[in-house]
């Protein structure tokens, strides 16, 4: 790995982060609030929240298995998105590789930061090679996005075609982990100090089960999170969204119940999904939903919209020709869905 301020662009770097009135006060004991330029009234949502997130981050540590310091706290996982390229791709200088089809706002975010997209295309497996990822690297690479389990696939990443990529470049590889949960396989957080290049992207909104509060996390080594606590808005984790997330984090063990039930659910869908006669295909999934190759998607798409059923099309997304991608629903949803399809 490059030295990290060769990584950083030069104007972030340099930086002095805005200092809120919640950073210089310490977190001390106190009681009276007079430093802020809140109003007195209507407590509790009259006051900030924590800048740094510091009880949510502890609790997180112990379930996540890394250290406080190695933890960013955002707006969704596309925070810490736009962030990565804000903070170490040059905009017009710089570029970033990706295997593909994935995660769509990897790209999204690059085009908004005005930095170039390589696109390296997976394999009929849905697998890739380091060597083609760092094929399409030159000197002003920064980043590579590699998302496993991947969206829209659904299947692991070969694990040692990652490693070989952490290893093989210079820059930051960014490994989202949204849907590891639903995964058999140990979780590459969980290597963080073997790799100071490593950032591993996470979100409560899948397994956790919590979208609507829009929480998203990165891990990475503490300078990295140093850079981005730099950059981010002041109080990015609002206050409502930090209390439902310690409320959730109080029963992990009911989190795994509903992990469970939906692999048992989604084991049920492969095998009723493979009779249907117009389903070409079931592909392998490691996540909470299917990538399902149909005979027409478009026809069968709009066929369950027009029951009320909402799917995601991804036919027009490289290598997933009249492909739906079907997330695992609650038991009556999937029989509402499979009733639907056994009428079409």
């Amino acid at each position: 790995m490059k030295p990290l301020i060769q990584l950083t662009r030069p104007n972030i770097w340099k930086l002095s982060p805005y200092s809120s009135a919640r950073d210089e006060y310490g977190g001390s004991e106190a009681k009276v609030f007079l430093d802020a330029n809140e109003n007195p009234y209507n407590a509790p949502l009259n006051r900030y929240p924590d800048p740094a997130q510091r009880e949510l981050k502890d609790k997180l540590a112990r379930i996540k298995g890394v250290k406080p310091g190695q933890i960013f706290l955002g707006n969704g996982s596309d925070e810490a998105i736009d962030l990565l390229y804000r903070c170490f791709a040059q905009p017009g200088i710089d570029n970033t590789v990706a295997i593909e089809p994935t995660y769509g706002m990897y790209k999204v975010c690059a085009d908004i930061n005005d930095v170039e997209y390589r696109p390296v295309p997976l394999d009929d497996n849905f697998q890739t090679k380091a060597e083609r990822l760092l094929e399409a690297c030159d000197a002003n690479t920064k980043l590579i996005w590699i998302c496993s389990p991947n969206n829209p696939t659904g299947n692991n990443i070969d694990r040692d075609e990652i490693i070989k990529t952490i290893e093989g470049f210079d820059g930051l590889v960014i490994v989202d982990e949204a849907y590891s949960d639903f995964s058999s396989e140990r979780p590459l957080r969980l290597e963080l100090d073997k790799y100071p290049n490593l950032v591993i992207l996470n979100t409560f909104s899948k397994s956790w089960g919590c979208a609507a509060i829009r929480l998203g996390m990165a891990f990475a080594h503490k300078d990295i999170i140093d850079i981005f606590n730099k950059v981010k808005y002041p109080y990015n984790v609002n206050s409502l969204t930090q209390k439902q997330a310690l409320e959730t984090l109080k029963d992990p063990y009911h989190i795994d119940k509903w992990v469970r039930t939906i692999l048992l659910e989604k084991s049920r869908m492969i095998d009723a999904l493979k009779l249907l006669p117009f389903c070409e295909k079931v592909f392998t999934s490691d996540a909470n939903f299917l990538l399902v190759k149909m005979d027409d998607a478009h026809a069968v798409y709009d066929y369950l919209k027009s029951k009320g059923i909402i799917v995601r099309n991804r036919t027009r997304t490289t290598l997933c020709d009249n492909c739906l991608r079907i997330t695992i629903g609650s038991k009556s949803e999937n029989n509402e869905l499979l009733a639907a399809l056994r009428q079409y």
